[in-house]
């Protein structure tokens, strides 16, 4: 057995372990409100793997990406979907790739010690090519050694019932190659973390969780941070990972940027799950400061992926202190 194959087992066995004490942590947040201080079924603190997508780097080649993210302190990263490279921009890993491109593409992560997380699957859940593209992917991840696939629906909305249907059929084969399939919120009709919960809690399977997105809960809904806060804890139960983008909406224009560069609060966002037991990855999506021009040098991104890293590590260190 490979050693990334053996990290990503237990991973996910790490995850499952800490299910029903998360549950009991999901029950007593949901009641909570906002100001009170967290209540955790057990005082064994959550593995938070802090990652970067390359997605910050798209207009720059992926392996630029790598070396970046590596010089900026990452340990763990989540692969992009798209970079700049010589001759135009590429997929980072096409849905009809073989399992070995992907495998390739991990060991060049880890030949720069960044372990990869999570994986886009660049698909719908009600497309209808989906389970094709679905089961591509989870062989992908599972050559790669990366624990997480994330997707989430069109903004339109999404049919409940096919989503369903479809994770059902494609929870054994997730389970088979340990791979977890993660759901955020992408507005319409699965735009709050209550819904994503709803469906994951209908299919009842140990590799089909929730990510949390709360910039896209705030941007798509229109919501306040509080009401963010307020849904997040009707899902924290079924959290697996986040994708982590903050939202500022004074001064406008409204609009996503990095963690602490908005108007959500990270302590109250993540204290729900602090303490679960369970390995949580937490991956930065978006780096950028609000009104501020994006950089145009890959040295400014990497000053960035630095200030989001070292946010997050001085939220959790008071968090779990």
């Amino acid at each position: 057995m490979s050693h990334h194959t053996s990290d990503r087992r237990a991973f996910l066995q790490h995850s499952a372990a800490g299910l029903a004490g998360t549950a009991l942590v999901g029950t007593a947040q949901a009641t909570a409100k906002p100001d009170d201080p967290p209540k955790p079924a057990d005082k064994k603190p959550t593995r938070f793997l802090i990652a970067c997508m390359t997605l910050p780097y798209s207009q720059f080649p992926l392996e630029r990406a790598l070396t970046g993210l590596k010089e900026a302190g990452y340990r763990y990263v989540a692969w992009g979907t798209s970079h700049r490279e010589e001759g135009g921009t590429k997929a980072v890993m096409p849905a009809e790739a073989a399992p070995e491109k992907a495998r390739d593409l991990g060991k060049r992560c880890r030949d720069l010690s960044l372990e990869p997380v999570m994986m886009f699957s660049n698909i719908y859940p009600e497309a209808k090519n989906a389970l094709e593209v679905f089961r591509s992917r989870l062989k992908q991840a599972s050559a790669a050694g990366m624990g997480q696939v994330l997707t989430f629906g069109h903004t339109r909305g999404g049919n409940r019932k096919v989503w369903v249907e479809r994770f059902k059929e494609l929870a054994p084969m997730a389970r088979d190659h340990n791979v977890m399939i993660v759901v955020k919120q992408h507005g319409g009709e699965t735009g709050t973390g209550a819904v994503c919960a709803e469906i994951i809690r209908e299919v009842d399977h140990p590799n089909i969780k929730v990510n949390y997105d709360a910039g896209n809960v705030m941007d798509y809904l229109r919501v306040p941070p509080d009401k963010v806060l307020a849904d997040f804890r009707t899902c924290a139960a079924e959290v697996r990972s986040f994708c982590i983008k903050d939202h500022r909406d004074f001064p406008p224009p409204h609009g996503d940027c990095g963690p602490g560069l908005g108007e959500i609060d990270h302590y109250r966002l993540l204290a729900p799950v602090a303490f679960t037991g369970l390995t949580i990855p937490l991956c930065c999506e978006n780096i950028f400061a609000p009104r501020v021009p994006r950089p145009t040098k890959p040295e400014g991104v990497d000053a960035l992926a630095r200030r989001a890293r070292e946010f997050l590590e001085l939220v959790l260190q008071g968090l779990q202190a």
